[in-house]
């Protein structure tokens, strides 16, 4: 731009900037010409013109120039044009030689905290990629820093490629655009790319390496006590390499044992310990800077390659925040390797249920997906020796298959598993049983992915997959009609038994959800615990019973099987079974106790109901259990529910409050004959305790008069909460 530039505005006319601060504008006023156009729209009424600018073009419009819709603008004029790598040495600002322990050890750090930062959802062209040591690692002539920064490069790439296989991350979770940059690979300058300088991931391990015993070497030969600045950096290097190795590890680029990962994943953390206590040695970012550290950082160097959207603000992680959030990864990480010991598929779905629970990061999310759903090559191996598989489809299908068929013979242990020289294991139920676990493969497959997403989407895809799931029931049916005519009984729920049980605990899973994310009011209350007590519970105790006797029959139909250690496999299956029959009994228990105690809060008036004009019961029931409508079991209408508890509007209150207290009292009393209680129970006996006594309160009198509305508090459970009276 010259000393004078110029420019069209809007209408045509023609403004100029000379230097001087004058400015010449041409408005037009066009108020009365839109009022008048409006006339002849109704309120809540929209002009909308299809083809040239309709709604969508409106709302992702950008006003040009704009510091706030223009992401080509500088969010602030009064600073500088921001340096590249080669203009920044250029200008004495970025060193990459000769720096003091105290910038390597700054720089490092706030590396980690920009990688925190784009795994909690912000763009890696706005995070990472602001680190200009990044653009150029192979010019860093510091050997430590540039192999750092090559090992960010590589981890960077693993860590994307992780997340992309397990596909759990949904746009608030994860942003995997790459925005130009090579991350496997390191470019010499802006795209051109060198082959020369291309270092494989054993170059990049051994590089690592090498300074971590030259910064050993240095700190031993110090005499300081204490942690010095050389322990520091060996510890952050050292991290930064069996971090990367354990990743590779669980992507399966590397054939090692699992031994070998958990062994990396320790180290990491007694690493971590190490970074943690010594994160003040290093440089700090200024106060009121958007940048991360002093030197090597600048904000603003990719804000033209954002897209033209409305520019996300982004605000790096602080660091002793960062350093946390990767000392709970590590641990998550490990936590998620135990999943290799999972052989039972119901044993995995529960390890992944209870692992969604503890809202972990994207990273271990997806860590857990591949740990379980790719198979090892030993696990391959074993299943193409089998002769189970079905040549020419794709193995890792058939280990699915031989999971869940391993899963039903756990569970209800159909007859249809019998030797082939069984009558019942005839070559037409062997290819309907097959047929049938192969189209159970995509649903139960996807049950697992979807307890890898977070937990407000969770919801949304339970509803959807109880559409999938409502079709096997059907299937399940033909398959148990065709076994039961092949060995000459009635219809035994065999394979339905088993679909039932699943869809139940969707259900249930769908349903508690919504009390953990708070999507419900505190006058829905009852009849969501109402659901859950007198129906859902009700049907999971009973398809258990179920299961247990079938798998009964099942093998007592094995004739000598007892002798060879049968009857020791049905003992310890009922046991497995009697378990979960007994927190299936607590829960619908806790359920009945809330569901009492709230109708006796709404006859006293102690639960603030919505304005008769705002309120329709009826839909708000529809719209809670509308996901619930399959096959079995058949969903409760609305007209239903309230001829199935009429008669309790009519109720004393304080009989509904001893109602709730043995409710209580029973889920209390199963969950101490629990040998080894896990924090689970804990949570649960202090949760009906502390209920039983609250409501034997109520129950004598305590607060009649009040109509101060009680507090559910979930801080100990998050899903059963703790009435507190105000």
């Amino acid at each position: 731009m010259g000393d004078t530039d110029d420019y069209y505005d809007g209408d045509g006319a023609m403004a100029s900037f000379s230097g001087s601060p004058e400015v010449i504008y041409n408005w037009v006023d066009v108020t009365s010409e839109f009022f008048q156009s409006i006339q002849d729209l109704h309120l809540g009424e929209l002009l909308h013109d299809g083809q040239l600018f309709g709604l969508f073009e409106a709302m992702s419009a950008i006003e040009m120039m704009d510091p706030k819709m223009d992401a080509g603008m500088l969010c602030n004029r009064g600073n500088p044009k921001p340096l590249n790598f080669q203009q920044a040495v250029e200008a004495g600002k970025l060193k990459i030689d000769d720096l003091e322990p105290s910038e390597l050890i700054g720089i490092i750090d706030a590396t980690m905290a920009c990688i925190v930062s784009w795994l909690e959802g912000h763009s890696l062209a706005q995070t990472v990629f602001t680190n200009l040591y990044l653009h150029q690692p192979h010019l860093i002539v510091n050997k430590a820093l540039k192999a750092y920064c090559i090992a960010v490069h590589k981890l960077l790439d693993c860590i994307r490629e992780c997340i992309n296989k397990a596909q759990v991350f949904e746009e608030e979770d994860f942003q995997p655009m790459g925005y130009g940059y090579r991350l496997g690979s390191n470019p010499q300058s802006g795209n051109t790319y060198d082959a020369s300088l291309e270092v494989n991931k054993q170059k990049c391990i051994a590089l690592l390496r090498e300074q971590e015993e030259e910064y050993n070497k240095k700190a031993r030969s110090t005499e300081d006590e204490g942690l010095s600045v050389w322990t520091a950096i060996a510890a952050r290097i050292r991290f930064t390499r069996m971090y990367y190795q354990a990743l590779l590890l669980i992507t399966k680029k590397e054939a090692q044992s699992g031994a070998d990962c958990v062994a990396l994943l320790t180290g990491c953390t007694e690493m971590m310990k190490v970074i943690i206590k010594t994160a003040h040695m290093g440089t700090q970012p200024v106060e009121n800077s958007d940048s991360p550290n002093p030197m090597g950082f600048e904000p603003m160097i990719n804000q033209r390659l954002l897209p033209p959207t409305f520019p996300r603000y982004t605000r790096i992680k602080p660091r002793a925040e960062a350093l946390q959030y990767f000392d709970e990864q590590i641990a998550r990480l490990r936590h998620a390797w135990k999943i290799t010991s999972c052989t039972n598929f119901h044993t995995a779905l529960d390890f992944f249920m209870e692992f969604s629970r503890q809202r972990a990061c994207i990273l271990s999310r997806s860590a857990l997906q591949l740990l379980y759903l790719s198979p090892s090559p030993a696990t391959l191996a074993s299943v193409a020796q089998s002769g189970n598989a079905v040549p020419g489809a794709p193995r890792p299908h058939h280990v699915f298959i031989e999971i869940l068929r391993e899963s039903v013979k756990n569970f209800v242990n159909p007859p249809a598993f019998m030797p082939k020289s069984s009558t019942v294991s005839t070559p037409q139920t062997r290819d309907i049983v097959e047929n049938f676990l192969g189209r159970c493969v995509r649903p139960f497959a996807v049950l697992l992915q979807v307890c890898g997403h977070n937990r407000a989407r969770q919801r949304d895809k339970f509803a959807l997959l109880l559409d999938e799931m409502s079709v096997l029931q059907d299937e399940a049916e033909t398959v148990d009609a065709v076994i039961s005519s092949a060995m000459g009984t009635s219809v035994r729920s065999y394979f339905g038994t088993w679909i039932l049980y699943h869809v139940l605990r969707i259900m249930i899973a769908y349903l508690l959800s919504g009390l953990e994310l708070e999507l419900y009011s505190v006058h829905e209350y009852h009849y969501i615990f109402w659901y859950l007590n007198e129906f859902l519970y009700g049907w999971l105790v009973s398809a258990l019973g179920r299961a247990e006797a079938l798998a009964g029959a099942g093998a007592g139909a094995r004739r000598g099987e007892a002798r060879r250690g049968g009857a020791r496999k049905l003992k310890k299956r009922s046991r497995a079974h009697a378990h979960e029959g007994l927190m299936c009994q607590v829960l619908q228990n806790m359920c009945g106790g809330y569901h009492k105690a709230l109708v006796a809060f709404k006859l006293q008036g102690k639960i603030r109901q919505p304005q008769s004009e705002f309120d329709n019961e009826a839909v708000r029931y529809k719209h809670r259990f509308g996901a619930l409508s399959v096959m079995t079991p058949p969903q409760v209408q609305y007209h239903e529910f309230c001829e199935l508890t009429q008669p309790l509007q009519y109720e004393n209150p304080v009989i509904l409050y001893l109602g709730g207290c043995k409710h209580f009292q029973q889920a209390r009393s199963f969950l101490e004959t629990i040998p080894a209680p896990d924090q689970e129970v804990t949570d649960l006996l202090k949760v009906a305790k502390t209920n039983f006594v609250v409501l034997k309160l109520l129950a004598g009198g305590h607060k009649r008069d009040s109509t101060t509305p009680p507090e559910f508090d979930f801080s100990v459970h998050r899903h059963f909460p703790i009435i507190k009276l105000v």
